[in-house]
């Protein structure tokens, strides 16, 4: 009878812990880097090679750094909502992550370019210091290079009114 209990109890011990991890809202994940200096990277622009793109760009007042990728869905449906906050003057970087260069330069060229500059991140590695799981992903830097806040999956006008702009503006006010 107890060589049954035992699977039964692991079998039932599963189940709740599926049950749990179902309820969780995984845009909510905490990030560890919240309130630390932004990691550092130095990589080479996606448009102009030759140019570089650095975590000291990112400190030249409150920004957005925006990781992204040509072969993302859900970055397709992000890029209308933020080629319209570049038109409104908010500065974004880029993060163009484990993708090839042609098709992230063109997939900007069809669909516009939001982004002050991209970082051409083809293997990842600067993805994986800033904490990426999945693109895309925002985080607000403010102008010390720390970073304040990261937003999972593409950001949509409420994401922004009631999260990003407040605390952009709470930013921009401290200095």
């Amino acid at each position: 009878m107890a060589r049954f209990l035992l699977p039964l109890g692991i079998f039932i011990l599963l189940v709740a812990l599926f049950a749990v991890g179902l309820t969780l809202d995984p845009k909510k994940v905490p990030s560890p880097l919240i309130n630390k200096t932004a990691p550092a990277f130095d990589l080479p622009r996606l448009k102009q090679p030759e140019a570089r793109l650095s975590q000291a760009d990112l400190s030249k007042g409150v920004t957005l750094f925006n990781v992204w990728a040509s072969w993302c869905v859900a970055c397709r449906q992000e890029h209308p909502f933020l080629v319209e906050l570049a038109r409104e003057g908010v500065p974004i970087y880029g993060l163009n992550y484990k993708d090839e260069r042609a098709d992230g330069i063109n997939w900007l060229k069809r669909l516009g370019d939001p982004y002050i500059a991209s970082g051409f991140d083809k293997k990842g590695q600067v993805g994986i210091d800033w904490g990426v799981y999945g693109v895309p992903e925002t985080f607000i830097v403010d102008r010390k290079g720390m970073i304040r806040y990261k937003h999972i999956g593409p950001i949509n006008s409420t994401d922004w009114e009631e999260t990003i702009l407040p605390m952009i503006k709470k930013l921009e006010a401290e200095s």
